[in-house]
């Protein structure tokens, strides 16, 4: 005798395992490109773009463009709730945006210098975030959690963060991290951000990040050191592609996709969303480095962290 059909008995049918959550950030970036050297004290010509950002709401805004279920959860101020809700929608995202009262969105000016960027930041309504907005209901269906560094330096709880960590692992979800800034690692402490990573299955830095997390130099210590402690990492370098480190075997080097660097800003962001579309779905580290590094290379080339809303 076959069982029931949840559906004929009045139950609702339970939504498949395989979306990405995304938890963090949400920011207004005002991204500037400098046509010639800036001169203090007087005007500079330059390009100057206002564009929606924020690494984890990046990441969301690459995935729902890829095709990947993904939903962000995340805060800004409450007048930009419809605002933000409203552009990420249009990438597929299922936005679940809240608003503080008081607090104003995150902004982060951005002045571009070629490959390097300077970054002027106001966290905002990010570092009022409560972990507890990721419901269990939601890692139910969930195959990845993904964090960003930001969430882990601005938490208002800490202990709050380490039990969605432990939540997440307990209903078998793999938790992604992108370290996300050098400098927040210095500032917070490299022992107190390695613990709080603890109970991480996939690791996203840059070569700053890396270096910052490990002391070493080289690229290829840096991922082997990571590797050591976390199951998958994968070490971007920029125009020099990305290493990757899994299970704690040998390191492979991927190449970068050649590109027209207009803006380097969500590069980072695009590939780690490429990467958990691809691995979501079948996993294998390689190939998913190798999405990683063909979507981050289109990312360079337009001004802002986000794909053109013709991308989806």
């Amino acid at each position: 005798m076959s069982a029931p059909d949840p559906a004929s008995a009045g139950q609702p049918v339970p939504e498949p395992r395989g979306r990405i959550v995304v938890f963090g950030d949400v920011i207004d970036d005002i991204v500037v490109v400098p046509k010639e050297p800036v001169r203090p004290d007087t005007d500079t010509s330059s390009s100057i773009r206002h564009r929606a950002g924020g690494s984890a709401a990046n990441v969301a805004a690459w995935l729902g463009s890829l095709g990947a279920p993904v939903d962000l959860v995340g805060m800004v101020g409450v007048d930009d709730v419809d605002r933000h809700t409203t552009v990420l929608a249009a990438f597929g995202v299922r936005p679940l945006i809240h608003g503080h009262p008081e607090l104003p969105t995150g902004t982060i000016v951005v002045i571009v210098d070629g490959e390097r960027r300077t970054m002027l930041t106001e966290r905002g309504a990010n570092s009022r975030l409560d972990p507890r907005r990721v419901t269990d209901e939601l890692l139910a269906t969930a195959a990845v959690l993904h964090l960003t560094g930001y969430s882990i330096v601005d938490s208002p709880d800490p202990d709050a963060l380490a039990d969605l960590v432990s939540r997440a692992t307990r209903c078998g979800v793999a938790v992604s991290v992108d370290p996300a800034s050098a400098g927040y690692i210095v500032d917070f402490g490299v022992r107190r951000f390695l613990d709080a990573m603890s109970g991480a299955t996939l690791v996203f830095p840059n070569l700053d990040e890396g270096r910052a997390l490990t002391g070493e130099s080289d690229p290829l210590k840096v991922a082997a050191s990571l590797g050591r402690r976390f199951g998958l990492v994968a070490l971007t370098l920029g125009p020099e592609g990305v290493i990757v480190v899994h299970e704690g075997g040998a390191p492979v080097s991927i190449p970068a996709v050649p590109s027209r660097i207009l803006d380097p800003t969500g590069a980072g962001d695009a590939f780690c969303a490429a990467f958990l579309a691809a691995w979501s779905i079948v996993p294998d580290a390689v190939a998913a480095a190798n999405a990683g590094v063909e979507v981050a290379g289109r990312a360079v080339t337009a001004i802002g962290g986000r794909p053109r809303p013709s991308a989806r």
